[in-house]
């Protein structure tokens, strides 16, 4: 653990995830004094996802971090897995991007590496320090409380994830409500680099990624996630908080079973499982957003709730709004003024980047994804699976008769309000998307 020799800095970070390393690297490099502190025993200790990072955002930070970060694979092949009781379609869409690609690493590993880079820059690193509260004096933020004592700061920035009280004890956000998150469960299994090659088809740097709709989530807004490490396998599921306590399901047991349908247990099989975790993704998009500044205080990362969860992206989004927090920092700095008015930047900066820009046009996806889950991750999943098995079965059965027959069970067993309503649900998030 590293100690603070005085009490009184210019910026204190709090969290050692993607948002507070590239927050703190930011304003580091700018030459200006910044402590981060991180409640775990290394950053990356605690924090927890899927298994990809994304390159353009990161070489944003660490512009050489492709030569010298422990990354595992670089993914070239992108797959979306529909899964029924017993069957599943599977697209596949496979390029080896070089420019713009993503790849797999192991969080514990990568985060540690991004902490020892911030620390080469400058910035103090804390760990196994818990923040209390937030320091507040004549209604701005001037530091914060420890479990063993108090530090003061110019500014305050708050990465400390989705959980964020600190983020709750000055009134930026409510309690988050369960449909507003997703409860996220993950083993890494430890596999042979070669079998991994064979099951996946891939080269030694080369990776997967599998999305996985359906299967034990059938019904369930919920996903399914496998990505290939070099001598590992990452997978896992997140459904939204509000399904598991209605159904009193625990989501280790619907991972169970995704692990045993036939379409992906071969891909796992005779693995060593060498770790679980579980974890609380932001789940609200845009109209959850909660008030990101304040005098002295700005939030960044999962703390704000910046996830797009339709494109599986949290770190770039964590990244890119700890830079421009940052940079807004740097600002303030120079000109000595720490107010809500000039800490405002921050929000516009936001908006004018693809952060808010993405989530503002997937906006109303999660209302209409909650009103017809059970159609559009039940009903429609399985008749996509019954389409192909319908297409590929060969049974002396005149073809049109096939299609007459499907096209009626189609509308049977769904019945036409329905249908209807899920259009309608369809058409509405059209037009948010796309036009309006």
């Amino acid at each position: 653990m590293t100690e603070i020799k005085h009490n009184k800095t210019e910026v204190i970070v709090v969290g050692g995830g993607p948002a507070g390393i590239a927050c703190a690297v930011t304003i580091a490099r700018a030459g200006h004094e910044v402590i981060l502190i991180e409640r775990g025993s290394f950053a990356g200790s605690k924090n927890v996802f899927g298994g990809a990072i994304y390159a353009q955002p990161m070489r944003e930070i660490f512009p050489n971090f492709e030569k010298e970060a422990p990354i595992e694979r670089l993914n070239i092949e992108h797959k979306y897995a529909i899964l029924g009781q017993e069957d599943s379609t599977v697209i596949s869409y496979r390029h080896k991007d070089t420019d713009t690609p993503s790849y797999s690493v192991i969080r514990g590993k990568f985060d540690r590496w991004m902490a020892e880079q911030a620390k080469k820059e400058g910035v103090i690193v804390v760990d196994e320090t818990v923040v209390r509260e937030l320091i507040i004096e004549n209604e701005q933020v001037i530091g914060v409380k420890t479990e063993l004592e108090e530090y003061y700061s110019d500014i305050v920035i708050l990465a400390d994830g989705v959980n964020s009280l600190l983020a709750k004890q000055i009134g930026f956000r409510d309690k988050i409500d369960p449909k507003d998150v997703a409860l996220s469960v993950k083993e890494v299994i430890k596999l042979d680099r070669q079998k991994i090659n064979e099951r996946f088809n891939l080269s030694d740097d080369e990776g997967c990624i599998y999305e996985i709709f359906g299967g034990p989530m059938l019904g369930m807004l919920g996903l399914g996630f496998m990505y290939t490490n070099k001598e590992s396998i990452s997978i896992g599921l997140g459904v939204g908080l509000d399904a598991l306590c209605d159904r009193k399901i625990k989501p280790y047991e619907l991972l169970d079973e995704l692990k045993k349908h036939p379409t992906i247990a071969p891909l796992i099989k005779d693995g060593e499982l060498l770790e679980y975790s579980a974890h609380l993704i932001p789940e609200g998009g845009y109209k959850k957003v909660p008030t990101l500044f304040g005098a002295g205080v700005m939030i960044a990362g999962d703390a704000a709730m910046l996830v797009n969860n339709l494109h599986w992206e949290g770190t770039n989004l964590a990244m890119i709004s700890g830079k421009i927090a940052g940079e807004t920092a740097i600002r303030a700095l120079i000109k000595g003024d720490f107010s809500e008015k000039m800490l405002s930047r921050y929000q516009k900066e936001l908006e004018n980047s693809f952060i808010m820009k993405d989530l503002k046009t997937y906006r109303n996806l999660m209302d209409e994804a909650h009103q017809r889950a059970e159609s559009f991750m039940g009903y429609y999943l399985n008749q996509v699976n019954g389409f192909f098995k319908m297409f590929t079965t060969v049974d002396s059965i005149p073809k049109r008769e096939k299609y007459h027959k499907f096209i009626f069970d189609f509308i049977k067993k769904r019945n036409i309000i329905e249908l209807f309503k899920d259009a309608f649900s369809g058409l509405k998030l059209f037009w948010s998307i796309l036009i309006k």
